[in-house]
């Protein structure tokens, strides 16, 4: 068996006397697609937070191919290889499409300070963003300002900005949240492509439990801070605990 790109270990912050997780313990294989499901309140935010670094844990470890990462800063963590997309779009709105991946691309390069300037005479960029744009079907909007994107578009192109920064594993908070059906089975169709190419690790957190079972080799069950439980969609759908925890269903006999 590999070695996991991601290994967790006594993963836990408190909030004064609330665990908001506590002591998880987990390993995330390469090249797989793991989602991650509670209710809320269960601590899913609060370890994505810990993961992409904007929340030093209290205790415990997070090892990146084996180094420890646990309380390096975002910018760190996003060079090492682990990205993270939001909830809520985050996107320059006022930018076009195609600037919005070459912010991504020229920050990778850290030459941030210059950003614009670089970005809008470097010929090299405008062809590194736009293989990033036609990956994920926004080529012809490249020119487009992105404000005027429909919904389930931007989050394909905060998807493109995450993918823009070369990621090995990528943290996808909530992907389809606010989408309609046509739009989240796009999605699912696009990261089932990616995932299919095992070029990278995906975590994913989604309340809609036909994306979790589309997409998930594994799901791992938070419920009061703690893992509850771990398995394949099939062993998850069919384990009485969860069904009663979190999918909302009395076990019958």
């Amino acid at each position: 068996m590999t070695e996991p790109i991601l290994s967790i270990q006594g993963l836990s912050r408190h909030f004064g006397g609330v665990h908001a997780v506590d002591n998880i313990n987990l390993d995330v294989l390469e090249y797989e697609t793991m989602a991650l499901i509670g209710p809320n309140g269960a601590g899913k935010t609060t370890f994505y937070n810990m993961l992409s670094g904007r929340l030093r844990p209290s205790a415990g470890k997070i090892l990146y191919r084996g180094r420890d990462i646990a309380g390096r800063p975002p910018h760190y963590i996003t060079r090492l290889g682990i990205s993270r997309s939001f909830q809520i779009n985050n996107i320059f709105t006022d930018f076009s499409v195609r600037q919005n991946v070459e912010v991504a691309l020229t920050a990778l390069q850290r030459k941030a300070f210059h950003l614009f300037h670089f970005a809008s005479r470097d010929r090299k960029l405008h062809q590194e963003a736009d293989a990033v744009l036609e990956r994920l079907n926004l080529a012809e909007y490249a020119n487009t300002r992105a404000g005027i994107l429909s919904y389930g578009d931007k989050r394909l192109l905060e998807m493109a900005i995450v993918l823009a920064t070369r990621p090995r594993v990528v943290l996808l908070d909530e992907p389809t949240a606010g989408m309609t059906p046509q739009e989240t089975h796009r999605i699912i169709d696009l990261i089932g492509e990616l995932a299919a190419g095992r070029e990278y690790t995906f975590l994913i957190t989604e309340h809609d439990m036909n994306v979790v079972f589309n997409l998930s080799d594994r799901i791992c069950v938070l419920h009061r801070g703690q893992l509850l439980t771990s398995g394949t969609p099939e062993q998850i759908r069919a384990n009485p605990e969860v069904r009663q925890a979190y999918l909302g269903e009395e076990d019958t006999p």
